[in-house]
């Protein structure tokens, strides 16, 4: 049997958002700031954070590096000592490459993979013992659109991604009889200085502050999957669920791996 629970509203609420120095964290302070009580910042750059926290009295930074699980159980224990729980983890830190298979490389898969995905559980074990002691823990992770339907050049990028929604859902399944709650975040394209790299069309792509809202928003509700926009994620599970051949169809066609410019030369 599940325990049932009751969500405590945001307002009262101690969240601690990983990955918030640019891009969606950054705007996500902006709007969680406004409804919640406490919340407690982290990235690798302390600068960038003391620069978005600037002016907000119920924000404080505990930098990290999410690939070091010594520096997150520190932050845990300063949680520990300051507020004895939380009741929210929003685990956002991440970070894009993206592969040739004309040079492939089996280390940049692991390093996104490294950030991504072991990244993300080194937040969950860090907080969980910080989220058991809430009135009901929930914990919030952002997975991407892509893990819907597996792309070219996308191998490291969104194999880590449908690594990170497999795991998540995973845990709600186990996390449930604890009277916790879990949801996936499912952006489609978003502005941000990550996706300003990118050097192919993104559909779609909206602001920051506008996915930072449709998360807000989904997280009030405690909805499993919050995906945005709405067009652009039904599209991709449209196609990831169309026949194999179908699939091959359209994919392959965005691929850039039987170009001239990316052919490998054979003398």
């Amino acid at each position: 049997m599940t325990h049932k629970h009751q969500a405590l509203p945001m307002a009262e609420q101690v969240i601690w958002l990983i990955g918030a120095s640019s891009g969606i964290g950054a705007a996500l302070v902006d709007e969680l700031q406004k409804n919640c009580k406490a919340l407690i910042i982290s990235a690798r750059n302390e600068d960038k954070l003391q620069e978005v926290a600037t002016g907000f009295d119920n924000v404080s930074i505990i930098p990290v590096d999410i690939t070091q699980p010594s520096t997150l159980a520190q932050a845990a224990q300063q949680l520990t000592d300051r507020f004895g729980h939380i009741d929210t983890l929003v685990a956002n830190a991440g970070t894009a490459e993206y592969v040739d298979v004309n040079h492939f490389d089996a280390a940049l898969i692991r390093r996104v993979h490294e950030t991504n995905f072991m990244g993300l559980v080194n937040c969950v074990e860090a907080a969980l013992p910080l989220l058991r002691k809430s009135q009901s823990g929930y914990i919030v992770g952002v997975s991407s659109s892509v893990a819907y339907l597996p792309m070219p050049r996308a191998q490291a990028y969104g194999s880590s991604k449908a690594a990170v929604s497999h795991f998540l859902e995973a845990m709600r399944a186990d996390l449930v009889h604890l009277g916790m709650d879990v949801s996936i975040v499912c952006p489609g394209f978003v502005k941000t200085p990550l996706t300003d790299k990118n050097d192919f069309p993104m559909p779609m792509r909206i602001s920051a502050e506008d996915a930072a809202r449709y998360m807000v928003k989904g997280m009030q509700k405690r909805q499993f999957e919050i995906h945005f926009p709405k067009r652009f994620s039904y599209l991709l599970k449209l196609i990831g669920n169309l026949p194999d051949f179908l699939r091959l169809r359209i994919t392959a066609s965005m691929s850039r791996a039987g170009t001239p410019d990316n052919k490998d030369s054979h003398s």
